[in-house]
């Protein structure tokens, strides 16, 4: 009677001990985060991220892209797959605490030695040569969590399958941001692609004048091979345009996990609008929206609890087992109740002695560990915020430069149609109208670059807040 109260005890006392924890976990640390981004406005609280993903971007062609790509790209797919082995892990690890059961049904027959002690047993007291033993019970283990390794090993479980779901977010990010930018480049494209066959036909037309001028003996054929030359230059373009687009179009279609094709398109570059007033908000709030970033913060709840395993190996564990069934030496007798009836229970302790070092070095490293995890926090919040603050002044700058070349393309055409009017009249050389009509080209295909990278920035700064989810 006595033993029994002793387990009892002792089976209450690791249910009582079962909430301690035997290290201290780590807060991310907060002085990793600035208070505003440079570039900034200061009166910016609430950041473009907030936007729906359609809100932000509202072209119909790009949001179909997009919707494919969130269905059937290969990455995305993975990334979920991820999640489902991680889910089914979490959901292992949160049985921790439940006792491990076992169903065992035997039977053996034996025929020991007439020498031997159990064959001179058996045919004095049973009056057999044999020895049949039948024998079914359930088995019982369960360990206590004193230390609160089993809850540390939950938390880790936890962490890994959140990260698996950050991870798919910060996918689904990179694929929308993409898909939006190869979109944009296909526009920029095809508008230099009509900027090249304008000019290559203004070319043509220059050089038929100079043609008609060489005829009447007013210029020398050094004029008509200048014409040509600028000529074949806007001619180049042409086919290297075309081979651009055909690429473009090709991986942006692999990239929404479709075969290389052609990629429909009902919106120009010129009508394409650029985001303005883009506000970035706190960086405290992109910490919260931004998935790279909260997969490093989970990172740190995984070390966290594993620092915590590790410490808890280093103290005795607590181990009830029990087991009972039924029990006879004939198989008429195997199930008489409750002759047959047999329980056993039993609890120990065990405490590591000749692995403790092994396991010490195993809690200094899981510990050194942390500190990497913490630093590798630092270093994503870091990235993240040199990577909002570089869109940022790209979105000032290249807005800048945009009314500039806008300025300069109006002039430069109008010097084209000067050029050609006094050319025809005798008043401007050959020259003077191929170098307009050069810089022109030069001018407007630049034009589009800038308009283009003022719309990859805008976008890239809604996927580096967090945008895009």
């Amino acid at each position: 009677m006595k033993s029994h109260n002793y387990l009892y005890i002792l089976l209450f006392s690791a249910l009582i001990a079962g909430g301690c924890k035997v290290s201290k976990d780590i807060a991310k640390p907060a002085d990793a985060v600035p208070v505003a981004f440079r570039g900034a406005q200061t009166a910016d609280t609430v950041s473009v991220a907030t936007l729906g993903l359609k809100e932000f971007i509202s072209e119909p062609d790009i949001q179909k892209l997009i919707d494919t790509a969130l269905m059937k790209n290969y990455d995305l797919q993975l990334a979920v797959k991820n999640i489902e082995a991680s889910e089914l892990l979490f959901k292992q690890s949160r049985l921790g605490n439940l006792p491990a059961i076992n169903l065992q049904v035997t039977a053996n027959s034996s025929r020991p030695s007439d020498n031997s002690l159990n064959g001179l047993s058996a045919s004095q007291f049973l009056k057999t040569s044999h020895i049949e033993d039948y024998n079914a019970n359930l088995g019982l283990s369960w360990e206590a969590d004193i230390w609160g390794k089993i809850r540390s090993q939950k938390q880790a479980a936890l962490a890994t399958y959140l990260q698996t779901a950050e991870v798919k977010k910060a996918v689904q990010t990179r694929i929308v941001a993409n898909v939006a930018q190869g979109y944009y480049q296909l526009l920029m494209m095809d508008a230099q692609l009509a900027i090249a066959k304008k000019n290559l036909a203004l070319n043509d037309s220059t050089l038929n004048i100079i043609h008609m001028q060489f005829d009447a003996g007013q210029v020398t054929s050094l004029a008509i091979q200048q014409a040509e030359a600028q000529q074949l230059v806007a001619a180049q373009l042409i086919p290297q345009l075309e081979q651009n687009i055909t690429l473009q179009e090709n991986a942006l279609r692999i990239l929404t996990g479709q075969l290389p094709g052609a990629v429909e398109r009902l919106s120009s570059l010129e009508k394409t609008k650029v985001p303005v007033h883009l506000s970035a908000g706190l960086p405290s709030a992109m910490v919260s929206r931004r998935p790279d970033v909260k997969s490093a913060e989970l990172s740190l709840a995984v070390a966290n609890a594993k620092v915590g395993v590790s410490k808890a190996s280093l103290y005795p564990s607590l181990s009830i087992t029990a087991s009972g069934g039924l029990n006879a030496f004939k198989a008429s007798n195997w199930f008489n109740v409750p002759a047959s009836l047999f329980g056993v229970v039993g609890g120990g302790i065990t405490q590591p002695i000749f692995q403790r070092k092994q396991l010490k070095t195993q809690y200094e490293l899981a510990k050194i560990d942390r500190e990497k995890v913490v630093i590798q926090f630092r270093q994503s919040v870091l990235n993240a915020v040199g990577e909002v603050s570089d869109e940022l002044v790209k979105i000032e700058k290249l807005k800048s430069q945009y009314d500039i070349s806008v300025k300069r393309v109006g002039t430069l055409q109008q010097a084209v149609k000067n050029a050609n009017l006094l050319f025809k009249n005798g008043m401007a050389t050959y020259l003077e109208v191929i170098t307009a009509q050069s810089n022109s080209l030069q001018s407007e295909l630049e034009l589009a670059s800038i308009k283009t990278a003022q719309l990859s920035a805008s976008v890239e700064l809604y996927r580096s807040l967090g945008g895009g989810i």
